[in-house]
């Protein structure tokens, strides 16, 4: 089961490498900050980069939430296994294929999507967002991002991917650069 253990903004890689030294092995499988890839320009040219695609939050993959709490419990940072109802809540299983399906164990990026303009629509075509264009609920172009929101632990969070939108007619020098 994947539970969502809360820590202080841009502390997750530190605290996610911290939590997989001092929980043992046998409780505690993977500890990530799931991150995702995008373009950013930096003078005047687009680099690809990584952000974090839960700020705040790591992801551990255990069957013992307790004992996870109770490893992570006296460390000197803030850090907690998010409960609801004083009972440890798993991720649901549809944030889980989300997740494990764009990523893989050890590299845990969401590859970034690439997307035409259709008239007032955006079609992806290309990366793991393709077919999924329902978990869209805004795109910014100029940043090279699509925001989804999931439900997390009974939270409804917006979190981004990176999503290049191009016009037709790039889409079209694009293929054929390709081929």
């Amino acid at each position: 089961m994947w539970y969502v253990i809360q820590v202080m903004h841009g502390r997750e890689d530190a605290m996610a490498r911290l939590i997989g030294r001092v929980v043992p092995a046998e409780v505690m499988g993977e500890c990530f900050s799931p991150t995702f890839e995008t373009e950013t320009k930096v003078k005047g040219e687009w680099v690809r980069v990584k952000r974090q695609m839960l700020p705040g939050y790591l992801i551990a993959v255990t069957d013992e939430p307790r004992r996870l709490a109770d490893a992570i419990a006296p460390l000197p940072e803030f850090c907690r296994v998010l409960m609801q109802g004083g009972r440890f809540i798993p991720l649901g299983r549809d944030e889980v294929e989300l997740i494990d399906g764009f990523t893989r164990t050890g590299a845990r990026c969401v590859p970034m999507s690439v997307a035409v303009k259709e008239g007032d629509r955006v079609v992806v075509t290309e990366g793991p967002l393709k077919g999924h264009e329902a978990l869209i609920a805004e795109v910014n172009r100029h940043k090279s991002l699509a925001y989804l929101e999931l439900d997390i632990c009974g939270r409804r969070v917006r979190t981004r991917v990176g999503l290049g939108v191009l016009s037709a007619k790039r889409a079209e020098e694009r293929a054929a650069e390709s081929r």
